[in-house]
């Protein structure tokens, strides 16, 4: 029994979802009714009624899909907004550096979506238990994986980079000179190792987003022609995947924490 007895009473493993179709609630309504361990407690479609329910109703997991809304800041927001909630990401498919970064962040579990019922409930068993759930291959990857440090204004520059701005642009956010950012990139390129703007802007981008899709940039801008959506996130290292590695595999690596 995984359920936590309380006096005559059984008290439910409480869930929250979050998730941008509605179906998946039914499905894991369905799955979750066939224990009597969990309970979905409910299922939040936007990032600001989510930080809200956290703060509210401090459920035991938070199976967190991985929509387009779920960037790197919005995961460290709702971490700190749910010190005592554990965070399983539901995805179908992750990078290493995404991963790496969650991992970072505090997220107890990767889980992928294509898994069967019974190994959906066995993750949030383990996850609830104090186990970190990750697979196998996607552990193998970290291995491989390298990691760049970087400083407070490197990580601005790179988040910016990420968002497409120019260097003027970059300099007008940062309060720096336009040469002063030239400096910068010249450095950034050879700390990361990568040959141009470019390359640097794609690394910062796959650390940056935790979706489908991107950061985008808004085509309205104020006077002094900086996007008006443009802003840094808190990017203080890099993970680099190496070609090499593999996609996730099906098997599965469950890693004791204590």
């Amino acid at each position: 029994m995984y359920a936590v007895l309380c006096g005559n009473e059984c008290e439910m493993i409480r869930v929250l979802l979050f998730s941008d179709e509605p179906i998946l609630a039914r499905g894991l309504t369905a799955v979750l009714s066939n224990t009597d361990q969990f309970e979905l407690m409910s299922m939040c479609l936007g990032t600001a009624k989510l930080l809200e329910v956290l703060t509210a109703e401090k459920p035991d997991i938070l199976l967190l899909d991985l929509t387009s809304d779920v960037t790197f800041s919005v995961l460290s927001e709702l971490k700190k907004a749910a010190v005592d909630t554990k965070v399983v990401l539901w995805v179908h498919a992750i990078s290493t550096e995404l991963a790496l970064q969650a991992m970072g962040l505090g997220v107890r579990g990767i889980l992928r979506k294509t898994l069967p019922p019974d190994l959906l409930i066995k993750c949030l068993q383990r996850v609830h238990e104090g186990e970190f759930w990750f697979e196998k291959a996607l552990t193998d990857s970290f291995l491989s994986a390298k990691r760049v440090s970087l400083t407070k204004r490197e990580g601005q520059l790179v988040s910016l980079l990420a968002q497409g701005l120019k260097n003027k642009e970059i300099a007008t956010m940062l309060l720096i000179s336009e040469g002063t950012v030239k400096v910068y990139l010249s450095r950034l390129f050879q700390k990361v190792g990568v040959k141009d703007r470019f390359e640097l802007a794609l690394y910062g981008l796959k650390n940056l987003t935790t979706g489908h899709g991107g950061l985008e940039r808004s085509p309205a801008s104020d006077r002094n022609g900086v996007p008006e959506t443009a802003h840094t996130q808190d990017l203080r290292s890099l993970f680099l995947e190496r070609p090499s590695v593999k996609a996730i595999a099906p098997s599965v690596r469950l890693n004791k924490f204590s």
